[in-house]
């Protein structure tokens, strides 16, 4: 028998019992699902992330608190406006290249209205710095940080909950307790699955914001290299001054590169992990196709009598049923990756979480499901090919 006369004898079996084969395949057809849909939010959640700090320039150098070991614990910051003040003068420029960051949550208010925002103390010159791009007032000057002037730039989303569509520059926002004048709007980003939204910030001077969130330490710094060449040279210098303000373990200093690479491989295994957990359902399917083709062989063992007895040999028999199996769990993986599809692609355009199908998901969970039908496949399909004829024609 050709592998193609076999094939249409699989598929005939597989059509005269259509509920039993999509009962059969069922499992299959969540297993792919699963899979191609978890793989799919944990590729948009990859790219998602790692285009947001590639977003913020490719010059840019984190300066952190601790080791540069992201799977231990956090490390208390030990940075301080000295810190980024000798940095400063160690870095002159045409224009800002370093700026201090502080981070706390804290509620804002204006007219009636109220809404909980993260608020970070910055350098003059941040949104320089860190490619955040001011829609209408002005940034911060180096006076307004000496002077911790109560003044704050405000995200598109808290302008448009405050202030109702207003105009917002020169108009008053009360945050943590204390009055501050909005001198500017950050140009809006987009909303973000995964931590807070960036339209949703609000910049204040970071010694105001040292004083309204009774710190002390600055949480990290930001510094912008001159170029894409020099980005080695900065990193040692930056390195090479903070050493001699603080143990060298106490900070570490990252390239963006090095940032996306250590997001990459943290959300790469993440995905691969989703992907495992959903591809035991895809084996708890194999285990139900082998049963399945187990009870069709016994169902079928007068059949397999006479077609041995017609010279069918060994191989045919096993071929045929082999291919049957396979063909079961492909016909679910094209199913289950159908609904797959749909599903991440629902999940993309009514949720925030994204979702981002890729070519090699489709291509494993394809490959995974007709696999699983050769490996399950096998000892029914030896077992039909090596029943005798004599007593297969026998069988009641």
């Amino acid at each position: 028998m050709s592998p193609r006369e076999a094939l249409r004898v699989a598929l005939q079996a597989i059509v005269a019992n259509r509920l039993r084969s999509f009962l059969t395949t069922l499992g299959v057809v969540i297993g792919v699902m699963s899979v191609v849909l978890l793989v799919s939010i944990g590729q948009g959640a990859r790219s998602e992330i790692t285009g947001a700090i590639e977003g913020l320039g490719s010059n840019l150098l984190f300066v952190l608190p601790g080791d540069g070991d992201f799977g231990g614990p956090p490390t208390r910051s030990r940075f301080t406006l000295d810190d980024v003040d000798a940095l400063e003068r160690a870095l002159p420029g045409a224009g800002p290249r370093v700026s201090g960051q502080v981070v706390g949550t804290e509620p804002v208010s204006a007219e009636g209205e109220r809404v909980v925002t993260t608020v970070n103390g910055v350098s003059a010159g941040h949104e320089r710095v860190v490619d955040r791009v001011i829609a209408r007032g002005q940034g911060f000057v180096a006076s307004d940080v000496v002077a911790a002037r109560r003044i704050a730039i405000i995200g598109s989303d808290v302008a448009e909950t405050l202030f109702a569509g207003s105009d917002p520059i020169g108009r008053s926002v009360t945050i943590g307790g204390s009055r501050y004048r909005v001198v500017g709007v950050l140009e809006r980003v987009g909303s973000s699955a995964f931590g807070p939204s960036p339209d949703r910030d609000v910049l204040i001077p970071l010694t105001a914001a040292l004083r309204l969130l009774s710190v002390t330490n600055v949480d990290a710094i930001f510094v912008r290299a001159d170029s894409t060449d020099a980005i080695e040279d900065d990193v040692r210098l930056v390195r090479s001054i903070l050493a001699q303000r603080h143990d060298p373990d106490e900070f570490s200093v990252f390239t963006q590169e090095e940032i996306v690479g250590v997001i990459d491989t943290i959300l790469n295994i993440l995905t691969f992990f989703l992907a495992a957990i959903a591809g035991i359902s895809l084996l708890v399917g194999g285990v139900g196709v082998s049963n399945i083709m187990l009870v069709s062989v016994s169902e079928r063992t007068r059949e397999i009598g006479l077609r041995k007895a017609l010279g069918a040999r060994t191989r045919d028999v096993t071929a045929q049923f082999l291919l049957e199996a396979v063909a079961l769990t492909g016909l679910g993986g094209l199913l289950g990756l159908g609904l797959g599809v749909g599903l991440a692609r629902l999940v993309a355009a009514v949720s925030p979480v994204p979702a981002e199908v890729t070519t090699w998901s489709v291509l494993l969970a394809l490959g995974v499901s007709m696999l699983v039908g050769l490996v399950f496949g096998v000892l029914p399909a030896r077992r039909a090919g090596r029943l005798d004829p004599v007593e297969a024609l026998r069988h009641d």
